[in-house]
């Protein structure tokens, strides 16, 4: 029979355990034979003595993840007590449950009389195969620590990534989770999310509206400017110059197209404004310029037929 070493064990530690196995068996065999009732009480102790430590890991792993969770519960807490940024505050509990998980479990394992130690060891060699194993884990994580430097996004904001436009409701060690518009639950590996593009439509509290219209050749460009400029200065929620990072709302011919003039149309408003300022001014758009004599053209063609 050819006996596999372990890498990890010098060979002179692994010989004497065989042989202390080997002892411990021949002795084991040699009680019985002479005394079978107290081999039997003796191993009945052992088993109770084993039983126990499992109980007792048991109860040390109850504990333990109990506690884990009432320290996630208190750091909560502290975190909403002093206004702690929700990306931070997500990222450091997850963390902090990962690393406390981790020790609850050395911890009982240690209860069981496995040594700890050679499992460190074994770990420590290994440690080149977990990387290669982990290595895209490990990847997410270093781009959660740089999401967390550099703050491109928080917990709250609507931003686009990966294909994806939605709100961050939460931050882990490897991941970003976001929550579409239509309900959906997405979660973004951060090793990707911090080497990508991140559309940030939360970040600053102001943003600009603009609208294309096109009306019929021939239409006086100065009255439609003006009532373009009516039209977008009655809502009171559009800003003007007097608002800090806003402008004046515009209006101007925007460009020549086949069948139509193209006028844009640009006001500031608060991010939170956005959406309903954007389909207010649509709808007065459809509705007021045709009641003033602006009427929207259809695509045509002019055909010459030469005889």
């Amino acid at each position: 029979m050819i006996l596999q070493t372990n890498p990890f064990v010098p060979s002179e530690d692994l010989s004497t355990k065989v042989d202390s196995v080997k002892i411990a068996a021949s002795d084991w065999a040699e009680a019985i034979a002479s005394n079978p009732a107290e081999a039997f009480h003796q191993l009945g102790i052992e088993a109770l003595h084993f039983g126990l430590k499992v109980l007792l890991a048991i109860i040390i792993y109850i504990l333990g993840a109990w506690l884990i969770r009432l320290v996630k519960r208190g750091m909560n807490k502290m975190f909403e007590k002093r206004k702690t940024d929700k990306t931070v505050s997500s990222f450091v509990s997850s963390f902090t449950s990962v690393i406390l998980t981790v020790l609850l479990i050395v911890l009982t394992i240690s209860t069981l009389g496995v040594n700890t130690t050679s499992l460190a060891a074994l770990l420590a060699g290994g440690g080149v195969a977990i990387g290669m194993a982990l290595s895209g884990t490990l990847q997410n994580f270093s781009g959660g620590l740089l999401i967390l430097a550099f703050k491109p996004f928080k917990v709250g904001d609507f931003i686009e990534a990966q294909g994806y436009a939605g709100t961050v409701t939460e931050m882990s060690i490897i991941s970003t989770r976001l929550t579409l518009p239509d309900n959906r639950s997405v979660l973004i590996p951060h090793g990707i999310l911090a080497n990508g593009n991140i559309n940030n439509y939360s970040k600053n509290p102001l943003r600009r509206l603009e609208w294309k219209v096109g009306l019929a050749y021939g239409v006086d460009s100065e009255a439609c400017k003006a009532k373009l400029l009516e039209i977008v200065t009655s809502d009171p929620k559009v800003l003007n110059a007097e608002t800090k990072g806003a402008q004046d709302p515009m209006a101007a011919v925007f460009s020549l197209s086949d069948s139509s003039v193209q006028f844009v149309l640009r006001a500031w408003v608060k991010n939170a404004d956005y959406w309903d300022v954007y389909f207010a001014i649509n709808d007065a758009i459809y509705t007021q310029l045709p009641e003033s004599g602006f009427g929207f053209p259809f695509p045509q063609m002019d055909i010459h037929i030469k005889s």
